[in-house]
């Protein structure tokens, strides 16, 4: 009987929230999709995240050079401006009084101290920064190292089954475009992520979800935000585990 194998895919976003290693805990390799199109819109995160502010919830965003609409994730560089001392700045504004911020902070700016060019590799660094906080390990490879091929759910399967997945843990997000057929026909098992936000007292005024984990870290410290990120998951829990439902016919 074949070993079980999870696999996590999603692009390398910035500064992501606690939902993203949220999956992270309950899988064996993330890989990270780096080779599709960077989409420069109101919807994508991967090249921004958002922090809390006095006035509300507020985006942190890394600035890129102009690119053709169809270049990847991958090949995206990083602009030559002031945007690092911006970030830092804005972050320092807004966090200076939190009660970790000087348990935080250090790593913020080691982070924006590292010499990267291309987007997908300061992206990794943050990710990688949070998994080290959030005491998460899983191995990565990027989805370009695997010679991908094919579009939306047959790409997936693509990826999977190239990396041995016999299993897909997949984030709610992608369950409007999702279609069970390709991964049937690959014998692939999907299982969708149940993450319930923690709430947890914030600077500036009322909760609100969904921030970069970076709002958890400076509001929490390391010790609490890493037992938040493993609390159970209340009513959401599938039998089979704590932290996914199977999917029945749907996925992603």
């Amino acid at each position: 009987m074949m070993d079980r194998k999870t696999v996590v895919i999603h692009q390398p976003d910035f500064l992501p929230y606690l939902g993203f290693f949220h999956r992270f805990l309950y899988a064996d390799l993330y890989v990270s999709l780096d080779h599709v199109q960077f989409v420069h819109s109101n919807r994508s995160w991967t090249h921004r995240d958002k922090i809390k502010t006095p006035q509300g919830a507020k985006w942190v965003t890394v600035s890129v050079k102009k690119a053709p609409r169809d270049t990847p994730i991958n090949r995206i560089e990083l602009a030559e401006t002031g945007w690092r001392d911006e970030n830092l700045n804005l972050i320092e504004q807004n966090y200076r009084r939190s009660a970790f911020f000087g348990e935080v902070m250090p790593h913020v700016q080691l982070l924006y101290s590292l010499q990267c060019h291309l987007l997908r590799d300061f992206n990794m660094a943050s990710i990688e920064m949070l998994m080290d906080l959030l005491d998460v390990r899983i191995p990565c490879v990027f989805s370009s190292t695997l010679d991908p091929h094919g579009a939306k759910n047959e790409l997936l399967v693509y990826i999977l089954r190239k990396t041995g997945a016999t299993h897909y843990l997949s984030g709610v997000g992608a369950r409007d475009y999702f279609d069970p057929e390709p991964f049937d026909r690959a014998g692939i098992a999907v299982e969708w992520q149940q993450f319930e936000h923690p709430v947890y007292a914030q600077c500036h005024g009322p909760f609100e979800p969904f921030l970069s984990s970076i709002d958890l870290l400076f509001n929490c410290g390391i010790e609490r935000a890493r037992q938040f990120l493993r609390a159970p998951q209340g009513n959401a829990a599938a039998p089979s585990h704590p932290a996914f439902a199977p999917a029945i016919g749907e996925t992603t």
